[in-house]
């Protein structure tokens, strides 16, 4: 078991986001947390990565556990995250970008010509600035830079968020051949078809809570759609 968590409860202050959380991801699996805006989602990767101190519960990762852990510990045991909005660094190229993946100082197994083998395009635009790339192509490097950084855990966040579908499409089989190395995954998306298409798990996420859970075989539309929606 890679990532074991239980109870998570968590939230900002007067404001309660999370209220009990259960979940499991074994290595190498992918999982999709789907849900509508403000369920819970992101808050969960943010106490995963250390964002957020939880007021309750246990996240194991590897058999340790790193709630209340600070970012830079969780970052340095190989859980990576590709923000919401990418978040790249305005004053730097793509290849700084990308290059930033590493200062975490893990074992480097992922280098800058494989990401660049995972998105061709980028290697043509590896001196112009991050933020001057199109959305898509912003996207790529944000994963990218995540790779950089040599996880066993990848967290995704909104990854198809204001982009195109043909976009959406090529980011999506990147990410397949990605989880062919061995690499676990964490997607949080608002397109439910394609989280669900890309994961082995689903969870559906409702006002803080888990209402429903299935696998990519057995996911039955009506049910999420109630799910989803609490009605």
């Amino acid at each position: 078991m890679l990532l074991d968590i239980k109870g998570l409860k968590a939230g900002y202050g007067e404001i309660k986001a999370l209220f009990g959380i259960d979940l499991t991801l074994e290595e190498g699996a992918t999982l999709a947390l789907i849900g509508a805006n403000g369920a819970g989602k992101t808050t969960l990767l943010r106490c995963i990565t250390g964002l957020i101190k939880p007021d309750a519960g246990q996240i194991k990762y590897q058999g340790k556990a790193i709630e209340g852990e600070k970012p830079n510990y969780i970052a340095a045991m190989g859980i990576a995250m590709v923000p919401e909005g990418r978040r790249l660094f305005p004053s730097l190229t793509v290849e700084e970008n990308l290059v930033m993946g590493t200062c975490n100082n893990r074992k480097q197994e992922w280098t800058i010509e494989q990401v660049y083998g995972l998105f061709p395009v980028l290697k043509g635009f590896r001196k112009r600035m991050g933020t001057a790339l199109s959305g898509g192509q912003q996207q790529m490097v944000a994963v990218g830079r995540a790779l950089m950084s040599n996880p066993k855990l990848l967290l995704c966040d909104e990854l198809s968020l204001g982009l195109a579908p043909v976009v959406i499409k090529e980011i999506y089989k990147t990410l397949e051949k990605v989880t062919k190395t061995g690499l676990s995954i964490i997607i949080v998306e608002q397109d439910i078809n394609q989280a669900i298409a890309a994961s082995d798990n689903f969870l559906c996420i409702r006002e803080g809570e888990i209402v429903l859970s299935g696998t990519h075989e057995n996911a039955d539309r009506n049910l999420i759609a109630k799910a989803y929606f609490g009605n």
